[in-house]
């Protein structure tokens, strides 16, 4: 099994790419479950169809102790299994707790258990590394691959820089490597050649450029991935590319992080300075 986390600046689309990609997957007949590490709980909500899920910390809140693997882990789209971390309530605690507490009980009540026969587990991870919790997939070893939303715009690149940082910290006691980053267009300009050039500054691959467009929109409108919704559409075949790479993708790396000068340096060299 492959364990994947998906990281990058907050609102950069990492729970539609992850959603979209694993949909994908599915589709190619991959057994995925995916992990959702944010206490908004809308990593898994268009492979569910809408539906939303009771998170593992508000099932533990009510329920207590006493909770079997179905009462945390739904079926979705093609067969995916879907689970919602969730967080404390607002204004209390630390929302990394959920993630801890969630992987935990899933690894007690056997989610990941050979007899699951699961191809892939995808953790859709929170904004940047901001705290342990969120760090934990990559800290304790549960995620192998790391794969980074951004764009090229100035803050999601400075995230992707860090999550690198991140990465490079706990490689060694983990085994965590970076997949690659992938660009979700924001239409800036010259935005593949640059996100290729960071890629190649960060020691790593752009492994899909994945264009801006309103199918996603439609479909997240619809309560559902492009592949669900209009299996026929452009954007539906640039997630199944993507899958693709991921899925045959062998390029895994310690990355090599860059000062903030010389990000600042490429964002002027491709012309983007105000």
């Amino acid at each position: 099994m492959r364990k994947i986390a998906v990281y990058g600046k907050g609102g950069i689309g990492k729970s539609t790419t992850t959603q979209n990609t694993v949909a994908a997957l599915a589709e190619m007949g991959k057994k995925v479950m995916v992990v959702g590490c944010d206490p908004k709980a809308d990593s898994t909500r268009l492979l569910l169809g809408g539906l939303a899920q009771k998170t593992v910390l508000d099932t533990l809140r009510e329920e207590g102790e006493d909770v079997e693997l179905d009462d945390v882990l739904k079926p979705g789209f093609l067969g995916t299994l879907c689970t919602e971390s969730g967080g404390p309530e607002p204004g209390v605690g630390c929302a990394g707790r959920g993630i801890i507490t969630s992987i935990n009980l899933l690894e007690q009540l056997g989610a990941y258990a050979p007899t699951q026969e699961l191809d892939y587990t995808f953790y859709d991870v929170l904004g940047d590394v901001v705290c342990g919790g969120f760090a934990m997939p990559i800290r304790e070893g549960k995620a192998q691959e790391i794969y980074i939303v951004c764009s090229g715009e100035m803050m999601a690149m400075y995230a992707a820089n860090n999550i690198c940082k991140g990465i490079v910290k706990f490689a060694e006691a983990g085994g965590v490597r970076l997949g690659g980053l992938i660009c979700n267009s924001r239409n800036t300009d010259r935005e593949d050649e640059l996100i290729i050039e960071l890629a190649r500054k960060l020691g790593t691959q752009m492994i899909h450029f994945v264009p801006r467009h309103n199918d996603v929109q439609r479909a997240e409108i619809n309560k559902k991935t492009c592949i669900e919704w209009n299996p026929e559409c452009s954007q539906a075949d640039q997630y199944r590319a993507l899958a693709r790479k991921i899925d045959a993708n062998k390029m895994l790396v310690i990355p090599t992080p860059i000062a903030i000068e010389e990000l600042e340096a490429l964002l002027m060299e491709f012309g983007l300075a105000a």
